[in-house]
């Protein structure tokens, strides 16, 4: 059986991500930062709880820590907890909004993968996919066809392409792991104020997949729910 830890999944893409991969029959770990909200999305799903902030090294820790000791493995990790951050005009961003979406969208999936990497490498299949957008896409954001370059948004953006180009990183450095990016694509979610035009379930296609994955598999690919991204 496979075992799925999901960051951030206790609302939107990740309790879809939950909901999916549980009724494929993984156990799926629930993480999320608010104790009460994790616990309820836990049990809604018949999932197990973890508590983790992605931005605190004790608590990414004590969430390592916490499934060591009751599942012993994990065979694949889901880096889903991200921010928006402010939309503030880019002139009145401060040094401060930078270091909290990058805190939290870069530095939190490599400070997760590196404390899950032991329990991941237990796995016969150990799986990472982090979730990215195609906001964070050069090409997608010089299409004038594509709803991505529409949007200015600094410090979100250039945090994904940064997620992006991190797991392609980890693909080379440690290719006994398989790393992947996701774009979810313009999906309804809290990010957007539900105006995205696809579903919540059409937006983790991609994560869902590249989450089963066998042995033969990707790396250190950047897909959405139709194929490549673009760069």
């Amino acid at each position: 059986m496979t075992t799925t830890f999901i960051t951030g999944a206790n609302k939107s893409l990740g309790y879809e991500t939950a909901r999916r991969l549980l009724e494929a029959g993984h156990t799926v770990l629930i993480g999320a930062r608010d104790p009460e909200r994790g616990r309820v999305a836990a049990e809604a799903l018949g999932a197990r709880f973890v508590q983790i902030d992605v931005t605190d090294d004790a608590s990414v820790a004590s969430a390592a820590a916490d499934v060591a000791a009751h599942e012993g493995t994990i065979d694949v990790l889901v880096n889903n907890a991200g921010i928006s951050g402010p939309t503030t005009p880019a002139e009145d961003l401060t040094a401060a909004d930078a270091q909290a979406v990058y805190e939290t969208n870069v530095v939190g999936p490599l400070r997760v993968t590196n404390a899950f990497l032991p329990l991941l490498r237990t796995s016969q299949n150990p799986v990472v996919v982090n979730v990215s957008s195609g906001l964070g896409s050069f090409a997608a954001t010089h299409d004038p066809d594509r709803v991505e370059s529409s949007v200015v948004a600094p410090l979100y953006t250039s945090s994904k392409s940064a997620l992006t180009m991190l797991t392609l990183q980890f693909a080379k450095a440690l290719p006994d792991v398989k790393f992947n990016a996701v774009d979810p694509g313009y999906t309804a979610t809290d990010f957007n104020g539900r105006s995205g035009t696809q579903t919540v379930t059409e937006g983790t296609d991609a994560i869902v997949e590249l989450a089963s994955i066998g042995p033969d598999g990707p790396t250190g690919q950047f897909r959405d729910r139709n194929g490549a991204v673009p760069w």
